[in-house]
């Protein structure tokens, strides 16, 4: 821990040394809602964001915050360690370039990315047969067939695919990505409502809560835990079809046998959970955090062109057994693109294959996820070696963003 503020009502601890302004700000309304409990706790990635700092974890007593989850329920990340050799793929070449070349360019042209979708809805126990809890509130009704087209796709912004090499040159895939579109409008729905429904709380903190006990609680509860189910599915459908083309395309070009999965994890980062801490059972928020309880698998990412690190849980109580979820962001992205050029967004993911940075409003090159924007990785887990053992490291190849 960098340091601890005991001004309000209650204290923060965070694991962040130079904390940005708003977020500082976002984290002292929290200290003092009348509804959290114990400490606020903040990771060393944390920044602002909506109501709360992105990177932050909060305990509280019998009430959830729509906003301490986030707008992306559910977000998370997904990986595989595999036993095939990276280096063997820049050695064979395809009508694409090399075979990671080729890998990377089908991977792109298969999974819907941005604001793309399904030209049809696709199979999913999950959205075929939803529980009937569920089917009862307004929401879920309204977005569920929309949900099967959105189901299997990447999304935007700091969403992506990564081919990466671990120290022993295997090759590993991961993904980043949420509930897409389904989880923004349960998130929204009951956002709006908490905010009529309590008026304790300071309008402008953006952080109203909805009793557990109180039907709108629990409603939002269901389909929150059914929003990171839609979550895990849909890294789970992307992961095997990135799976798929990329055994499918090795054992086309390489004829490699024994293709094995040495490692798998699919981890969330923006939900809430009834956990025990401190001696008492609390909903835990954590908004662009994740879980790092004794011995618990996580994957902290760094940023496009950086490494990112498998790690292991050591059951910190401070931080609510709790780590990063990643680098966090150094500054937004309008001002990101405002002081940077391409050419030394280009540099920075020298020896990445990439498809080029995307367009955005009004035709510009949109270069916010480039490294720059981001804070440093491996300061980043130098922070939290009381939360997190790392158990491997692993250095991008080839990228596919949202």
């Amino acid at each position: 821990m960098k340091w601890e503020n005991k001004e309000n009502k209650i204290p923060i601890k965070s694991w962040c040394e130079n904390l940005e302004e708003e977020a500082l700000k976002q984290a002292s309304n929290l200290s003092n809602h009348p509804r959290t409990f114990q400490h606020i706790a903040l990771m060393p990635d944390a920044h602002s964001g909506y109501g709360m700092p992105i990177g932050g974890v909060i305990a509280c007593d019998e009430v959830v915050i729509p906003n301490a989850v986030g707008v992306d329920i559910g977000c998370g990340m997904g990986f595989i360690q595999t036993n095939i050799p990276t280096s063997e793929l820049t050695k064979i070449d395809t009508p694409n370039g090399n075979l990671l070349h080729s890998i990377v360019h089908t991977i792109d042209r298969t999974v819907p990315t941005g604001f793309g979708h399904h030209k049809a809805p696709q199979k999913s126990f999950l959205l075929d047969e939803p529980p009937e809890e569920v089917m009862d509130i307004q929401i879920i009704k309204e977005e569920i067939e929309r949900a099967k087209y959105q189901i299997g796709t990447l999304g935007g912004g700091n969403h992506f695919i990564e081919l990466q090499k671990d120290e022993e040159d295997k090759l590993c895939l991961m993904l980043h990505s949420g509930s897409r579109n389904f989880g923004y409008k349960i998130a929204k729905v009951y956002h709006e409502l908490a905010k009529e429904l309590n008026s304790d709380v300071v309008p402008e903190w953006d952080l109203n809560y909805l009793p557990v006990d109180s039907k709108e609680g629990k409603d939002y509860i269901k389909a929150m835990n059914f929003a990171l189910d839609f979550a895990r599915e849909n890294r789970k459908m992307m992961m095997e079809k990135i799976k798929s083309i990329t055994f499918n395309l090795i054992n086309k070009h390489m004829k490699f046998t024994g293709i094995e999965i040495i490692r798998e994890v699919n981890i969330h980062h923006n939900f809430a959970a009834l956990e025990e801490h401190f001696g008492k059972m609390v909903w835990i928020h954590r908004k662009g955090a994740t879980q790092a309880d004794k011995d618990r698998l996580g994957i902290i990412p760094g940023s496009m062109g950086t490494s990112s690190y498998i790690v292991k849980g050591l059951g910190n109580p401070e931080s609510f057994e709790s780590c990063s979820h990643g680098a966090g962001r150094i500054m937004g992205r309008k001002q990101f693109n405002k002081t940077h050029t391409k050419e030394e967004c280009d540099k920075a993911i020298e020896g990445v294959i990439y498809s080029g940075w995307s367009k955005g409003r009004k035709g510009k090159l949109d270069l916010s996820e480039a490294p720059q924007a981001y804070k440093n990785i491996d300061t980043v887990l130098e922070s939290e070696k009381d939360l997190v053992e790392v158990i491997l490291k692993l250095k991008p190849i080839g990228v596919v963003k949202g």
